[in-house]
């Protein structure tokens, strides 16, 4: 079984993560496959517009925390690892028909699109704060959200498809029957317009996305070390074992005060 599928219809590239047995987690493999997979659209000259989708209960549940504790070490094969989808070398629109589950990097997919349709039951949630050092800090600003719901969205809440949608992170929230087909509408209308137009206007518009400022690197980085290193791995033994994390924080208590600026 192909951890992603893939099918053509005309134009449109529909692209369908297939591990549902794991909420379409990101492992190894599907990574790695995931970054051929965009590649392929990329540079396929009969192919303009895409649909991203999952297979049965999840759109994506990011990690794979099975796949972590095997190895050890988490996160595994970086997800922008030649990944023109997220490296910021795709010049052709991506539409998001969101399943079930988006969480963690399976937020981070979503986000990375351009328009998006989710059914009523899907979930979403940036997990960096239960798994991480460092929250994720960005995700709601690049979405262009208000302070305290960026805020929400860093320290890991949860989300429903209806709150999302009310608060503009949405196109469009459908029955399940209805998901592909909305999407493969939302595909076609854009196959109507001028193709220079689509293509330079998805240009433009990925240019006046919101960015934290290059400076903020140094700190972000200077943040994840900024705590127990054993805390990465105890999260993801916890969620795998099903039991409540026993985090340590900080291997000395002071350094909790002793936070790093953009001046250290």
């Amino acid at each position: 079984m192909a951890v992603v599928e893939t099918e053509r219809h005309g134009q449109i590239f529909v692209v369908r993560m297939n591990r549902p047995e794991r909420l379409n987690a990101l492992n190894t493999e599907m990574r790695t496959v995931l970054a051929e997979t965009w590649t392929a659209f990329r540079e396929d000259k009969d192919l303009e517009v895409a649909i991203f989708t999952g297979t049965g209960r999840g759109f994506c549940a990011g990690e794979d925390m099975k796949e972590t504790l095997e190895h050890k070490k988490p996160g595994g094969r970086p997800l922008t690892l030649g990944n023109p989808f997220m490296n910021g070398t795709l010049e052709k629109p991506v539409i998001a028909a969101i399943n079930g589950f988006a969480m963690g990097g399976g937020f981070m997919l979503v986000e990375q699109t351009d328009l998006r349709v989710a059914v009523h039951e899907a979930v979403f949630e940036v997990s960096e704060a239960k798994r991480w050092l460092l929250g994720g800090y960005n995700h709601g600003h690049i979405a262009n959200l208000p302070y305290p719901i960026a805020m929400e969205m860093a320290m890991g809440f949860r989300f429903t498809a209806q709150r999302f949608y009310e608060i503009g992170f949405l196109n469009r929230v459908v029955e399940a029957d209805a998901l592909l087909p909305t999407a493969m509408e939302m595909a076609e209308h854009l196959l109507t317009l001028p193709p220079a137009s689509r293509v330079n206007t998805v240009h433009m518009m990925r240019q006046m996305r919101p960015a934290i400022a290059p400076d903020l690197g140094e700190l972000a980085k200077a943040l994840h070390d900024h705590g127990a290193k054993s805390d990465l791995m105890e999260s993801r033994a916890a969620f795998a074992e099903k039991r409540t994390p026993n985090f340590k924080g900080w291997d000395d208590p002071d350094d909790r005060y002793r936070l790093p600026t953009l001046e250290s």
